[in-house]
């Protein structure tokens, strides 16, 4: 047995020259990942129109395969249209479906790519097209309904260096989603929603005052959900907070995000929560030092699974 990841980097999208969304990073994480002990990997299947809508408006999800959105709605997004663009979009959400299948089943899972957090039920934006954790929430809330006839309840613990807007303004009104988001305060989005539980990062933050805001995070996030424990948690495992990163802000080391992913998974392991990870963002100035971040987290999860599994009665 070995832990479940899934890709879709076969599909890259025709980007003009200059662009910074680094396309390759997802590519390199995989070769880098091929024939890793512990691993297996597997394509994406693309998310049906029935999938996505449940969390987006049906509008949206039909302007966005038939290349109908308006000029402004499509640079918020950030990429031209094309039919790359919406099977890569697809296959992201259907990764995070397959992950957190996997997770529930063994423990922990992985999306090769994934974390489009900025994507909200109409629009999308910051490089998001769907939102990956806000469908395969929905989905995996339904199916456990419908095979265990219980609610599954879900927490999405968003580590990407930028706020997670648009998952926030989905689960908004919804009391069986558990939305927290650490993040750099001065950082796009430069208007905010309101997580369930936001914690607001200064510009230049390092390892230790990191990993002091990340405990006291999770330990509200237990205080707050401890009569209703969530029994997944989608964990958005953004390289962006990394001292290297352009966009980033903050100054977290290798090692440090390495401590972050650790603690994370460590404490969903303790309490027997299943996890299903995204790699979200990373703009390293040197696309190999955000590979390198993303391969690190890729190695806890999978130490993790096996502890998981080495616990197992």
């Amino acid at each position: 047995m070995s832990m479940h990841a899934f890709y879709a980097d076969q599909f890259v999208l025709p980007l003009p020259p200059g662009h910074r969304f680094p396309m390759s990073k997802y590519r390199l994480l995989r070769e880098q990942l091929d024939g890793l002990p512990g691993l297996q990997m597997g394509q994406a299947p693309p998310a049906s129109d029935g999938e996505l809508v449940l969390a987006h408006t049906p509008a949206y999800v039909a302007a966005v395969t038939d290349g109908t959105l308006g000029a402004a709605h499509q640079r918020e997004i950030g990429f031209p249209w094309s039919e790359a663009m919406v099977a890569r979009a697809r296959r992201s959400v259907g990764a995070t479906i397959c992950a957190a299948r996997a997770a529930l089943a063994g423990g922990v899972a992985a999306n090769l790519a994934g974390g489009t957090h900025h994507a909200s039920a109409d629009k999308g934006g910051g490089y998001c097209v769907f939102n990956d954790a806000a469908v395969a929430a929905r989905l995996m809330q339904a199916e456990w309904h419908r095979s265990h006839r219980q609610l599954l309840r879900v927490a999405v613990v968003d580590l990407d260096v930028h706020q997670g807007n648009g998952t926030a303004a989905i689960f908004r009104e919804d009391p069986t989603v558990f939305t927290l988001s650490l993040h750099g305060a001065r950082n796009f989005p430069f208007r905010k929603e309101r997580s369930d539980l936001d914690v607001d990062l200064p510009d230049g933050c390092g390892d230790a005052d990191y990993l002091r805001a990340l405990d006291a995070a999770l330990t509200e996030l237990w205080r707050r959900t401890e009569s209703a424990p969530p029994g997944l948690v989608f964990y958005l495992a953004g390289a962006d907070p990394h001292e290297g990163d352009r966009l980033g802000r903050l100054k977290l080391t290798t090692a440090g995000l390495a401590e972050r992913d650790r603690r994370v998974l460590a404490q969903m392991r303790e309490r027997r929560i299943p996890v299903a990870l995204s790699m979200a963002g990373g703009y390293g100035r040197v696309v190999e030092d955000t590979v390198q971040v993303h391969l690190g987290t890729i190695r806890a999860a999978i130490e993790s699974w096996r502890q998981w599994n080495n616990a197992r009665p």
